[in-house]
């Protein structure tokens, strides 16, 4: 019988007929399928041939994975060829959905089918929409820190600062006249001109996929069951006071900013799958506010969201991640201990009884409109508030004593006159500030009377203000605040800015009563190691932290659970370091290290070692962002001047994506269709035009 010419092989594995053999591994079923295949075949029917050769499961959930090429090959009806599939490819015919063990802002690890073939933007959409957290824009996945990576880089630094000490006293170049060598094919390029505005997601809490068990314990639930969603959602609503020790292992307490900066090099690539970025089944992410731009936090609708922020922000300050004063930190302690009195139910409603979902809407509605109206005691619309004071005031500058001297101020519109005395206000002012877009930093100490307030505005001219008393530390300190965003003490928010400052303060003194604090019933194991961090423990006795906890919370007894975690997330909002994430760079033609910060409304160039503040960078004063891919270099480029850098505690992407992904949140509005542009967040955070 004469032998078929097409069955014989070529030397490149390849058939005389242009065929050739497919090898494929089915992960489920745990065996190998060899295909004969021609490379104007589609993916699409090259996985209906092997389906067909197998069992009657549904396939549906599956596709391709090239682990070579560590990629998806997602586009069916894209030929092989087209997909550069010959015949030494080893495929994986894989579920794209699998396991991923997420440890929540509250250190309870949770077991969710996530899909792992798409963006991670899409998957943690997905992820917060069974879980019920509104806007999962402000979310993103985060690696557990390597330690033994830390412990070498801290050996690495120190090597450095002994050999480096010779050039440290190199001044930088002028770096406001480096222009880009960059050409445009080596550059991505991002721009604020016009971009429409992305819209925000409603609600969504239908469980969608299998739950398995949080706290590390295994206990299935199907998609269906409402019971299981219930005792899901009260779990991330009441958090468990201490996690786990899976929980905890891994755990990062960092010394320096130089440690703070290294968490965040864990983010992962909005632009990528998961298992692109080396994420296996039933690994641990960790799943945080990656943005600190908290948009219609609501008390009636989330109930999850709140408790999740609270949590990340308590760990935040149990974990030394942002600092604070004892006062503080005893104050946050007191309104924890309140917190963890009272229990939240996703079920309960705020409100008058019998209140429904339209008299509510009617309410806020009648709120928001009423906010609109000028504070009562401003009965002349013709009249522009302002303050005057006689306040003490301090210049920094360097080899400089700080001596505080005492002066005239009025505060009027956004801005800040200085005058010698009060008599001299005819004449010719000592110096004036437009608090426009300025840094505003409190400096309060409770029990020394310190009532300051730190401003940088607009060219580097700092100024530090000291109050005599409480009530006009807040006044100033709320002015100033509305200033630097634009708004005039006239604007409708200014008396709940200054209710919340007052708020701040009644919780940082405490009560004032004379009984001696007791222990409540409610809490017969209370222990402070709980509620403070490390830090306060190694300075203070425990029996000294127990009591002046106990003390400070006689101020707030009268909060339930939720009001004491929305005052605690206030709080922490008002501290100086919050919702700055550090980067540790070099700026080009530097070889000195810096310290770089980007918040939601501004970059920020520090003192790597002491943390000062050299530099600030307003985003309205942005008018393009880009990353050279090729040097790994991120470039800014202001109305003025470019900054150009590279980083070392982090791929350039993140710090891009951490830009861009503040400018997307910047321009959400009520207003719009309540859906998420996802082209437009790509386009401002992937860098690719």
């Amino acid at each position: 019988m004469e032998r078929d010419p097409h069955m014989f092989k070529l030397p490149d594995g390849k058939y005389a007929d242009g065929s050739w053999e497919l090898n494929i591994y089915v992960t489920d079923l745990d065996i190998r399928k060899t295909l004969r295949v021609t490379g104007d075949q589609h993916i699409g029917g090259v996985m209906l041939k092997l389906v067909e050769e197998l069992d009657q499961t549904d396939w549906s959930d599956h596709a391709f994975w090239w682990p070579e090429k560590n990629t998806w090959l997602m586009r069916t009806r894209s030929t092989l060829d087209q997909c550069h599939v010959q015949a030494d490819a080893n495929l994986e015919f894989t579920p794209m959905h699998k396991t991923l063990r997420v440890q929540m802002p509250d250190m309870q690890i949770i077991e969710m089918k996530v899909d792992f073939s798409g963006l991670v933007f899409n998957a943690v959409q997905e992820l917060a929409k069974d879980l019920g957290i509104r806007h999962p824009e402000e979310m993103s996945f985060l690696r557990k820190p390597d330690l033994t990576s830390l412990k070498r880089r801290k050996q690495s630094a120190a090597n450095g600062r002994k050999t480096s000490g010779a050039n440290g006293r190199k001044k930088s170049r002028d770096r406001d006249s480096m222009a880009s060598s960059n050409s445009n094919d080596a550059a991505s390029l991002g721009s604020i001109e016009g971009l429409a505005a992305p819209h925000t997601p409603t609600r969504r809490l239908s469980p969608g996929v299998q739950r398995t068990g949080y706290n590390g314990s295994p206990s299935m639930h199907s998609a269906g069951s409402l019971d299981s969603f219930d005792m899901l959602n009260t779990s991330l609503v009441n958090s468990p006071q201490q996690p786990t020790r899976e929980a905890l292992e891994g755990v990062l307490r960092p010394s320096s900013y130089r440690e703070k900066a290294t968490i965040n090099g864990g983010w992962l690539d909005s632009s990528k799958s998961l298992m692109e970025q080396g994420t296996n089944e039933r690994d641990v992410l960790l799943l945080r506010f990656k943005y600190y731009a908290f948009y219609d936090l609501d008390p009636v609708h989330d109930f999850i969201r709140i408790n999740q922020i609270y949590e990340q922000a308590r760990w935040s300050l149990l974990n030394d991640e942002i600092d604070c004063t004892e006062e503080e930190m005893i104050m946050f302690a007191a309104l924890q201990l309140q917190a963890s009195l009272n229990t939240d139910s996703p079920t309960e409603k705020d409100g008058p009884e019998g209140q429904d979902d339209i008299d509510k809407a009617l309410n806020s509605l009648q709120v928001s409109l009423e906010g609109t109206n000028l504070n009562a005691g401003q009965s002349d619309i013709t009249s522009v508030p302002e303050l005057n004071d006689s306040l003490k005031f301090f210049r920094p500058k360097k080899f400089t004593l700080k001596s505080m001297k005492r002066g005239y101020f009025i505060f009027r519109d956004t801005h800040l006159t200085q005058y010698k005395s009060s008599e001299d206000t005819s004449g010719t002012p000592v110096q004036k500030l437009n608090l426009k877009g300025c840094e505003v930093a409190p400096d309060v100490n409770i029990s020394t009377g310190k009532f300051g307030i730190k401003l940088l505005a607009e060219g580097q001219t700092e100024l530090w203000l000291r109050c005599d008393h409480a009530d006009q530390y807040a006044k100033w300190m709320a002015a100033c605040r509305l200033a630097s965003k634009g708004k005039t003490m006239a604007d409708s928010t200014f008396n709940n800015e200054l209710q919340s400052i007052q708020a701040y303060l009644a919780m940082q003194q405490g009560t004032n009563d004379t009984v001696t604090p007791t222990m409540p019933s409610d809490v017969p194991d209370f222990q402070p190691e709980n509620f403070v961090s490390q830090r306060y423990l190694k300075k203070v006795k425990r029996t000294q932290i127990a009591a002046k906890i106990l003390e400070a919370h006689g101020g707030v007894r009268s909060q339930t659970a939720g009001q004491a975690k929305m005052s605690f997330i206030r709080a922490w909002q008002a501290l100086p370091e919050y919702g700055i994430t550090y980067f540790v760079v070099k700026f080009r033609n530097s070889k000195k290290e810096e310290l770089f910060g980007v918040a939601h409304n501004r970059l920020i160039k520090f003192d790597i070692n002491s943390g000062d503040s050299q530099k600030t960078w307003r985003y309205s004063t942005m008018t393009a962002w880009h990353v050279n891919w090729e040097v790994r270099e991120v470039m800014v480029e202001m109305e003025e001047e470019k900054i150009q850098f590279s980083c070392s505690s982090a791929d350039c992407k993140i710090v891009h994506e951490f830009i861009g992904g503040y400018i997307f949140l910047s321009m959400r509005s009520p207003d719009q269709n309540q859906t998420l542009d996802e082209e437009l967040f790509m386009k401002l955070t992937g860098g690719w035009v």
